[in-house]
């Protein structure tokens, strides 16, 4: 998805946690209007948490009624990973990939260099949709090379206990591998819990953590003498060193965990690019703005397949240079 709102300068550091934590976070409401006409709830980056190990970006958009129709954008540096809780999404891209995504299927695009694509919800009037858009930093070793898709299906489930189930969507969790190729230590993963199930998470201490409220606010046991509700759109931040953290739930719930080696630079993020310099970002956004000109060369982004000449103007840039932002406790 793309970042329609611009906004002001937004850069990232790795973390500056040394140990566990318990930093509940609220999403801000971002509009965004035009034919999109969506809101779209921003968990991740905030000032107070840049990053959760490579994850530099999470918007959920939905639960709505709505008719998305995001043309052709592009993206340097990151991988975008799109997990739909409900609706149905028509993804296009430059590679030639296209696909519906539906509830139970990964969507992970790798942009390398530089890719473009679009995002179409189903028909042409509003439908119901709910989703969790998440970008994931390329490290160096990848990130200035090619392009890639993949969409999987068949992703491993562990039973937690209780009737408790988590659905590993990337990356590892509690003994079980997702198929889709990831390029840093992470993990992605959707927990259910049914009313009344009281499960242990397994996390990897080395790691960052968090929890993200997808549904039906369940308490996170986040030390011996604590516990914190954790409400729709909100993100609870567990820091390093924790081996597992304990969820219960009064009614069914489901959070989605994200965790991560740190990463391993700062990076440089504005509008739809991940990078780690200013120039960076203004060379990728002028190779955007010179294949909308007819008879560019040597593309660096390329045509999504089955669209003509539309496509998402880059934002102007900031009047100050881009640096990585260090989080504020």
């Amino acid at each position: 998805m793309t970042r329609l709102d611009a906004g002001p300068p937004e850069a990232s550091a790795p973390t500056a946690c040394e140990g566990p934590e318990a930093l509940l976070l609220e999403a801000r409401e971002v509009p965004l209007g035009g034919v999109r006409g969506m809101q779209v709830h921003r968990s991740l980056p905030q000032s107070a948490l840049p990053m959760v190990g490579a994850w530099c970006f999470l918007d959920r958009f939905g639960p709505q009624t709505a008719r998305m129709r995001v043309e052709p954008h592009p993206h340097i540096g990151l991988q975008t990973v799109t997990w739909p809780f409900v609706g149905e999404v028509r993804h296009r891209d430059v590679l030639g990939s296209d696909v519906i995504v539906r509830r139970g299927v990964l969507n992970l695009m790798t942009s390398g260099a530089g890719i473009a694509h679009s995002e179409y919800s189903v028909g042409d009037d509003p439908v119901p949709l709910d989703a969790l858009q998440l970008w994931v930093a390329l490290p160096e070793t990848r990130r200035h090379s090619a392009q890639d898709f993949e969409r999987h299906e068949n992703l491993p489930v562990v039973d937690l206990g209780g009737g408790a189930t988590a659905t590993v969507v990337v990356g590892t969790f509690g003994g079980a591998a997702s198929p889709a190729t990831m390029y840093t230590p992470i993990a992605g993963v959707e927990v259910h819990l049914p009313a009344g199930a009281s499960v242990t998470l397994p996390l990897e201490p080395a790691w960052e953590c968090a929890l993200v409220g997808v549904g039906g606010e369940p308490a996170v046991q986040t030390d011996a003498e604590a516990s914190i509700d954790l409400a729709d759109q909100s993100l609870l931040y567990l820091g390093l060193g924790r081996e597992a953290i304990e969820v219960t739930a009064e009614r069914d719930a489901t959070v989605f965990v994200l965790g991560g080696e740190p990463f391993e630079s700062d990076i440089v993020m504005w509008w739809n690019f991940v990078a780690r310099t200013h120039e960076e970002i203004v060379d990728a956004r002028d190779a955007w703005e010179a294949e909308g000109v007819p008879g560019a060369a040597q593309p660096r982004f390329g045509h999504v397949v089955d669209h003509g000449d539309e496509r998402i103007t880059a934002p102007p840039l900031p009047a100050v240079r881009l640096t990585p932002r260090r989080r504020r406790d």
